[in-house]
């Protein structure tokens, strides 16, 4: 349905050239529109969403948007509405879970507007008919880079395409990456969301650089920031780590595309995705090491990021906790430490980042002596970061420019405006902004000049606190390690059973326990490999660190200004409380993607300090300058000269730059897309596609009058499966079902579980009672075991599994490589408590138990789609309101949808108790057969047992009718 045109003049907010062509191609045609990031995408959908909606009388959905970018929009279009009175604007309206009703969608989808659904909920009201798919006037779909074919989103717009042919379609991204990988990756995504045009705007679009380059641009201030040589020396260890990680891991996997495997590649976020979905096929089959090495990987390239965001305490503080998590418990000698830990780049690292913080080295042999025989004791160092001094003078040149220039000359508040990559980067220079003027006394002070105290001691209240509260954690852990490792004593020796008078020295197993290896020769393992003493965390001695708090303890400048920011005293509110002036504020906010322009318009700083490099922040303040003439903006751009912060940014910016390219060929190139999809076919066409030649060898034809039909329960729309039956032309009928996951037929009920679901399922017990609800329902119960499409379909040896304490069932496929990766505690319901089971074993217990249960093995979602499609064929197909009706109970909430459905169907509904049932069954004579009978003709226990074998042998035989009447008239008594 088209959109109304009126005559009510539309008022938008897009002073640029680009904004203004991008808008005006979105008016005339569908289309794809990839935006480099910081260019202002959800400017232009706002305008294009206040266009739809001064239009009148239209339903415009929103497909893809989170939380905030619902804020956002609804914030925008209620500005557009205060400024152009637009009587005909109603703003947006956001459907989630918690307006899930089914009256108030209803109401919500036939008053019409602009509405963000989420995707779950759309897609069942678009098959369930509670939207009627021809009512919509048009989609805009948000994060197109994550739409794949079998993605709930795609669903979403094949089932409005294959209904409505005349809606419009406007699909937007600012993620150019995810486009170029794979093959014809811009043609397969045009295709999942039906459209035939794409268009790209890069930042060297001309019309871009001609925007963002004119008379209003930015003033920067490039900061190259040089690290210390402490800073350098541990960033070229960390780096010469990776690079040996990286080149294990092409030694023990040749067989895989490794071009990318590269350090340079590494400094990005996406590194260790790449790497685990190019070995998620074969992670079965991997080495321990090579999984080590990828989580190893992880840890790496964080620390390259803590090394330039945590100042010096915190850093060493972060690297112990990453030893402590690779450390092998007390007394262990399975655990393995991560292979980087033994070189030699980590010895630097570690020993550096201590020399950091504190002076003083403690040998091995002196750390195994007493504490009394230590003749030195550490000292306070407390190196800052060479951006702190930086800041520091950048806002001393701020606060002189202000002083010279009190009254502003624009329309720019002299606000600062300090930009951060995460949260814990703006506690850190808050605290450091608000210590920063008070300096700790020295001896040496006279001779010095006050403002090279004062600058060089800008940190250290703030750096002394980080290192006494780092001292105090250090005692805590040395007191858990020392507790933990601690042995009980011998009663009769006096000495400790690890001591070197025992038989049995630490770390080390007992002489009569051997280990028999193929060949005979000793056993050498990793395990007895510890790293240099400077990677361990157990370096220095109790004592020691208690000399050095005790040299730290705070001054009273230090308890000043501990209580300045503790002490929150509230009877002189109104003397010290007031609202601040903006040219008096200096704000602290990290990166936020699109919100960033909230906080540019808001704020309108004159002065910008990115701490951090960001190119899409860069963007957004080249757009904000240039959309307002009157508001002037200096810029400072910090970053460490020859760091992997500046790799990261310049690499970022160039991979952009390569992808905006290859979509530029790939555009050139592609041919004319031709959507076809059994939706458009022709009905004659569509009809001959339904007769099945399948039948006599095709002898004879049978042609259905409807495609088959299957019932999904409404909570399986998480996943591909009913996406990928929609597309084999099945007609999908959402439900609230209480059995099973699919019903294919009257007597054929399927339940779904993933590799994950199956394990915890069968630990609590939970598909125990799935399991027996659906035999009491249904003929032919079957369980599904789906894999990942991506991952390795394989089986391990029942063998393998027949340890306690082993599993069969990985993340990641059946494992045959003999590693366990998921443990089960025996905990299950289907198995004694006390000896602990594997997956395996559970489900053959689970077959055992139910021998009627069919379990059907698919590798993937597509399987399981041709898997229901021969299933269902020459049979009946289901009934949507018998499958709701199973298994209800009679107190239904009046007026939800399955009160309604059971209104409609009109039929009585009995409830059966399972307690009662498990009872029965531990009675002599009852038989599957004979429990059925005895739930369908009796009410309950009681009446069973005064029935008397007159009674019962109409309904379960004599045989069965004398066992159970003896079982229930037996005395105690009769026992003794």
């Amino acid at each position: 349905m088209p959109p109304e045109r009126t005559n009510v003049p539309v008022k938008l907010s897009l002073p640029l050239q680009y904004q203004q062509d991008i808008f005006t191609e979105l008016r005339t045609e569908d289309e794809l529109v990839i935006l480099a990031r910081g260019l202002g995408l959800l400017r232009l959908v706002t305008n294009l969403l206040h266009f739809y909606d001064a239009a009148g009388n239209n339903l415009v959905l929103v497909v893809g948007a989170d939380d905030r970018e619902n804020e956002w929009i609804g914030e925008a279009l209620a500005e557009h509405y205060a400024i152009s009175k637009t009587p005909f604007a109603r703003g947006l309206k956001v459907i989630n879970t918690e307006r899930a009703s089914v009256s108030m969608r209803e109401r919500i989808y036939a008053e019409g507007g602009i509405l963000s659904v989420t995707s779950r909920i759309l897609v069942v009201d678009l098959l369930s008919k509670l939207l009627d798919p021809e009512k919509i006037t048009g989609m805009v779909v948000l994060h197109a880079d994550k739409i794949m074919a079998t993605s709930t989103e795609a669903f979403i717009i094949r089932i409005f395409r294959q209904i409505n042919k005349n809606g419009f379609l406007k699909a937007f991204s600012d993620s150019p990456e995810p486009f170029t990988t794979g093959f014809a990756p811009l043609a397969n995504s045009m295709r999942n969301l039906f459209l035939r045009k794409a268009s790209l705007w890069p930042r060297f679009h001309v019309t871009v650089a001609e925007s963002l380059e004119g008379h209003r641009k930015a003033e920067v201030i490039e900061l190259e920031v040089p690290m210390s040589d402490k800073m350098r020396e541990m960033q070229n260890a960390v780096l010469e780590c990776v690079e040996i990680c990286i080149g294990e891991l092409k030694k023990a996997n040749t067989g895989l595309d490794m071009a990318d495997w590269t350090l340079d590649s590494a400094l990005h976020r996406s590194f260790d995705i790449m790497i685990r979905r190019q070995l998620d096929p074969i992670w079965h089959r991997v080495t321990f090491r090579t999984r080590q090495i990828v989580s190893d990987l992880s840890d790496l390239r964080a620390i390259l990021h803590a090394l330039l965001t945590y100042d010096s305490v915190s850093f060493v503080k972060y690297l112990d906790t990453i030893v402590t998590a690779h450390s092998p418990p007390p007394g262990s000698t399975r655990h393995n430490y991560s292979p980087w830990l033994f070189l030699d780049a980590a010895h630097v690292l570690f020993q550096t980042a201590r020399s950091r913080a504190y002076q003083g080295k403690i040998s091995s042999e002196v750390a195994r002596s007493s504490l009394n025989s230590f003749p030195t004791s550490l000292q306070p160092v407390l190196e800052e970061q060479p951006k702190w001094e930086v800041l520091a003078e950048v806002l001393e040149e701020i606060e002189n420019d202000a002083y010279l220039n009190p009254v502003n000359v624009d329309e720019s508040n002299s606000t600062i405006l300090i930009m951060c990559t995460d949260q814990r980067t703006c506690r850190q220079l808050r605290e450091y902004l608000g210590t920063m003027h008070a300096h700790v006394n020295d001896e040496n002070e006279d001779d010095k000049d006050i403002g090279d105290i004062t600058r060089k001691g800008s940190a250290q209240v703030m750096m002394r606190r980080r290192l006494r509260d780092y001292l105090n954690w250090k005692i805590s852990l040395s007191n858990v390690t020392k507790n933990l490792s601690s042995k009980p004593t011998n009663d009769e020796t006096g000495k400790s059973q690890d001591s070197p008078g025992s038989s049995t020295q630490q770390g080390r197993a007992p002489p009569n326990k051997r280990r028999r290896v193929r060949g005979g020769g000793a056993v050498t393992s990793a395990s007895g490999r510890v790293p240099n003493s400077s990677v361990r965390t157990d370096v220095e001695l109790p004592g020691q660190v208690s000399n050095l708090l005790e040299e730290i303890q705070p001054t009273e400048v230090e308890e000043v200004q501990k209580e300045e920011i503790i002490i929150d005293d509230l009877d002189d509110m109104e003397d010290f409380y007031e609202l601040c002036d903006m040219d008096d504020l200096i704000m602290i906010h990290p990166y936020d993607g699109d919100m960033d322009e909230h906080i540019l318009e808001e704020v309108r700083p004159r002065y910008i300090i990115m701490y951090e490099p960001d190119s899409a922040f860069i963007r957004r303040v080249e757009v904000y300058r240039s959309s307002h003439v009157g508001r002037n903006v200096r810029v400072y751009f910090m970053y460490y000269g020859g760091s992997v912060e500046e790799q990261r940014y310049l690499s970022a910016v160039r991979r952009e730059k390569d992808s905006f390219t290859k979509l530029i060929k790939e555009k050139g190139n592609m041919a004319v897309t031709l959507t076809h999809d059994k939706g458009f076919e022709d009905p004659q066409e569509q009809f001959l596609r339904t007769v099945n030649t399948r039948i006599a060898g095709g002898g004879r034809l049978a042609a259905t009058a409807s495609p088959p039909r299957v019932v999904v329960d409404v909570r399986e729309f998480r996943s591909a499966l009913p996406s990928l039956l929609h597309g084999n032309n099945m007609i999908i009928v959402p439900c609230q079902l209480t059995v099973g996951d699919y019903i294919l037929t009257p007597d054929i009920c399927v339940e779904r579980k993933s590799i994950r679901d199956l394990i915890t399922s069968l630990r609590n017990g939970r598909l125990y009672n799935q399991a027996e609800t659906m035999l009491q329902y249904y003929k032919n119960p079957l369980l599904l075991i789906e894999f990942d499409q991506n991952k390795s379909f394989t089986f391990d040896a029942f063998a393998s599994a027949t340890t306690p304490g082993t599993t069969f069932l990985t993340d990641y496929g059946f494992s045959s490589s003999g590693t366990a990766t998921t443990t089960l505690s025996g905990s299950s319901s289907l198995v004694n408590p006390s000896s602990p089971k594997s997956a395996q074993h559970l489900l053959v217990l689970l077959t055992l138990a139910f021998p009627r249960l069919k379990v059907i093995w698919s590798s993937s979602p597509y399987q399981t789609a041709e898997i229901f499609a021969e299933l269902k064929k020459n049979n009946p197909e289901p009934d949507p309101i018998r499958a709701v009706q199973i298994g209800l109970d009679m107190d239904i909430a009046p007026g939800s949808e399955s009160s309604n459905v059971m209104a409609a169907a009109g039929i009585e509904h009995r409830t059966f108790n399972l307690l009662p049932q498990d009872m029965l069954r531990a009675v002599p004579g009852v038989t599957p057969g004979v429990l059925e009978r005895l739930i369908l003709d009796t009410g309950n226990i009681s009446e069973i047992a005064n029935m008397d074998v007159e009674q019962l042998d109409p309904l379960v035989g004599t045989e069965a009718a004398r066992k159970i009447v003896n079982f229930f008239r037996k005395s105690v008594f009769d026992e003794s």
